[in-house]
This record gives C-alpha cells, sequence and structure tokens, in this order.
C-alpha cells in the first residue's frame, strides 16, 4: 500500500537529478563578464532571459550553473554563450541581497575586476519625480530606515515622523552614531554616460497605467511628474527592508535622504536591497576584487510611494491596482539593454579601461579613499565655515 508513496519519492529525486543535469558545469577558467545584471527576484530576471536573445547580445540560457551560498530559491548563475554577460538573482531584501553578493564574489569562479554590474529592479517612485514606468538612474543610495523608531501613535505631538537617527534626540538630524552603510555614493560620470544610453530608448505604457497617474492631477504642479508618461530620469533610491508606502512615511524618509546626504539626493524611487548590495561591493573593492567605479543602480517605478488625494494608504497598497508592474518590468528592460550593449560595443574604446570618477564614491566612512562630500566630515566643515564668516563679518 506504500507504493504510490514510494513513487512520489522518486518522482521527486528523478526530477531534482533533471534539474541539476540541465545546469552546466563551471568552466576551468575563471569567468570575466564584461557586464554582470543582479536581479532580486523571478520577473526581474525573467524579462532579461526572454528578450536578450532578440537583442543579438546572447542568450543568458546557454550557460546556466550552481554556485554555493547562493538564494535558494535562485541558486544558478546565467551567463551568454561567451560569457560577456550574466546575470544572477540575489532575493528580496536586505540579508537576502548581502549573502548572495558575497557568495558570488568570494567563489572564485569570477574575475571581477573590470565587470560592470548592473543593479536593475523595479521599485516605488516618488510621484513629485517621476511616474509609474520610470526609470531612474542612482547617484545616491540612503539607507532611510536605518534609525530609532518610536510609534507614531506615541510620539511628541509636534513630530512628523517617529523616525529619528541614531545619537539623536530628534527626526531629521544627522545621525551621531555611524553604521557605515547608512549612504553610498556612485560614479557620477559613468551614470551621467549611461543615463544617454538609456535616455535613447523607447519605453513601454498602457492606458491603463495611465488612468491611475490622473488621480495625481488634482494634487498641484509638485506632482506634475506623476502624470506625464514614463521616462529617465536621474535621481536616488531610499533602501528600507519595509515595503513602506504613504505620504507620512514617505515625506519623513525624503527628508532623511537630504539630511543624510546634505541635501544632495533627490528622493525618488525605494527599494528593499540595493544598500546591502553596494555594501558588499565597498568591501569586495577594498580586496581589489571589484572596482566600485563600474556599479550602476537603475530603478523602475512600479507602484508610487504614496497615494494620490482621495484614496487612502490602506486602499493605494492593497485594494487598487496601479496597473505598474508590467510596463516598470519591461522598461527594466528596453534601458537595460541599451546600457549593455553600449558597454560591450564601446569596450575597447572607453568602458575597457573604465570610467574615471570626477567626485567622491564609497560609503560614508571614505574606506575607499577620498572625502565624502557628504557625511560628519563635511558637515563639521561646514558649521565651521559658517563660524568662521559670522567671526569675519563681527570683525568687520
Amino acid at each position: 500500500m506504500r507504493l504510490p508513496l514510494t513513487l512520489a519519492i522518486l518522482a521527486g529525486v528523478v526530477a531534482d537529478l533533471l534539474c541539476l543535469t540541465n545546469a552546466n558545469a563551471l568552466p576551468h577558467r575563471k569567468i570575466a563578464p564584461k557586464v554582470f545584471i543582479i536581479s532580486m527576484f523571478e520577473p526581474e530576471a525573467e524579462i532579461w532571459q526572454r528578450r536578450l536573445p532578440a537583442s543579438g547580445m546572447g542568450d543568458l540560457t546557454e550557460r546556466k550553473f550552481h554556485l554555493r551560498g547562493l538564494s535558494m530559491l535562485f541558486p544558478y548563475i546565467y551567463c551568454v554563450g561567451d560569457y560577456t554577460i550574466c546575470q544572477v538573482v540575489i532575493g528580496e531584501g536586505e540579508i537576502n541581497g548581502a549573502a548572495t553578493m558575497m557568495s558570488l564574489i568570494l567563489s572564485n569562479a569570477f574575475d571581477l575586476r573590470k565587470t560592470y554590474f548592473l543593479i536593475s529592479g523595479i521599485a516605488g517612485v516618488n510621484p513629485k519625480h517621476g511616474t509609474l514606468g520610470s526609470v531612474a538612474i542612482v547617484k545616491y543610495a540612503i539607507q532611510v530606515a536605518l534609525q530609532y523608531e518610536i510609534d507614531a501613535r506615541s510620539m511628541p505631538e509636534h513630530w512628523e515622523t517617529g523616525y529619528m537617527a541614531f545619537g539623536t534626540k530628534q527626526p531629521f538630524e544627522y545621525p551621531s552614531i555611524l553604521y557605515g552603510t547608512e549612504v553610498f555614493e556612485l560614479n557620477e560620470s559613468l551614470r551621467d554616460d549611461v543615463f544617454r544610453l538609456a535616455a535613447a530608448s523607447d519605453l513601454t505604457d498602457s492606458e491603463d497605467t495611465n488612468m491611475y497617474r490622473l488621480k495625481y492631477v488634482p494634487m498641484g504642479v509638485d506632482y506634475l511628474p506623476a502624470t506625464e508618461p514614463p521616462r529617465v530620469i536621474k535621481c536616488d533610491v531610499a533602501t528600507s527592508d519595509v515595503y513602506y508606502t504613504g505620504t507620512l512615511l514617505s515625506n519623513a524618509f525624503e527628508k532623511t535622504a537630504a539630511v543624510w546626504t546634505n541635501g544632495s539626493a533627490s528622493y525618488c524611487m525605494t527599494a528593499q536591497e540595493d544598500n546591502a548590495t553596494l555594501g558588499v561591493l565597498v568591501r569586495s573593492a577594498v580586496e581589489g576584487l571589484v572596482d566600485f567605479g563600474r556599479v550602476i543602480v537603475m530603478r523602475a517605478g512600479s507602484n508610487f510611494d504614496r497615494p494620490p488625494v482621495g484614496v487612502s494608504t490602506y486602499e493605494h497598497l492593497v485594494l487598487l491596482d496601479q496597473n505598474g508592474f508590467h510596463i516598470a518590468i519591461d522598461n527594466l528592460f528596453n534601458t537595460g539593454i541599451e546600457i549593455v550593449k553600449g558597454i560591450i560595443h564601446g569596450w575597447n574604446c572607453k568602458f575597457g579601461k573604465g570610467v574615471a570618477a570626477a567626485n567622491y564614491i564609497g560609503d560614508i566612512f571614505g574606506t575607499l579613499g577620498g572625502v565624502p562630500d557628504f557625511g560628519p566630515g563635511v558637515k563639521a566643515q561646514q558649521v565651521k565655515a559658517r563660524r568662521v564668516k559670522r567671526r569675519v563679518a563681527v570683525a568687520s
């Protein structure tokens, strides 16, 4: 009577073996991709695997192999036939992102010293800066939820939020206790180069998506970007493991991003992994395993981070379909493929030698050298400069 159970077990074993045999063995030499696409979950990965062959840039499913330490949900690396383009799916959330990236870089399967990392995912979009389907090319990533939090129902009456930075006593002050992952700054020259490549792409849109955009029209000129068709924009990303939504939280994190970058960042996208991924890449750059100047972050808006007037936060998050998911996924590829083509085709004349950064790049500690144009050192210098100016004014 146990035969059906035994057959079921055998069927499962056979399925596992077939899965393993469909994977390739790792090549004997180290793989040195020119572009490594970093996806977070299946839809972001699948769009590249499905549409890349038609671009003439290869087929990511041609090479598929298991790598120890990757996500249990996504245990494979994918590469085109000549290994110039590869892809990993790191999983969602900061812990998954960091664990997978560290496993990838320390695997000894790759030589990543000249590889461009294209972090390509969907995101929440700030309706004051973009719209559903818009694609942001990022300079700053800010870990906005790395703070103290008081339940908003218990916070002082005059406060706008229950979040306050470590070592402070009220919201919207610069943290005096730093963990090191609060802010990352990327290569602005590279960002500008790939922005020009991405801006040449044709973006997907839909009438259903536009119907939800129109709900932001009554909110005035500040929300005009929400009502327009999608486009490629230069702005910055907030990282939080919590998938937050709502005007109060979004406004609070928008101000946090500005304070922590001394007014430099323009908060337009929300994500769950980027600071974790970038933290691993900085540590790896210290060891000479990667070049942090070759990191690109692009995020496509799949949902607004706050509701339009007349819609509750709950309705906005749970009940209403914004119809932004599919066009955001499409536009990740529409813009990303132009970046990939530009890097591959321009390798010998430009990208192979790297794009020199004219700005500071790295974390809040200055780990990779140079002085951050944000951070406590700059803040102290600004305060000192103001004091000197006041003394000069008094003396005169």
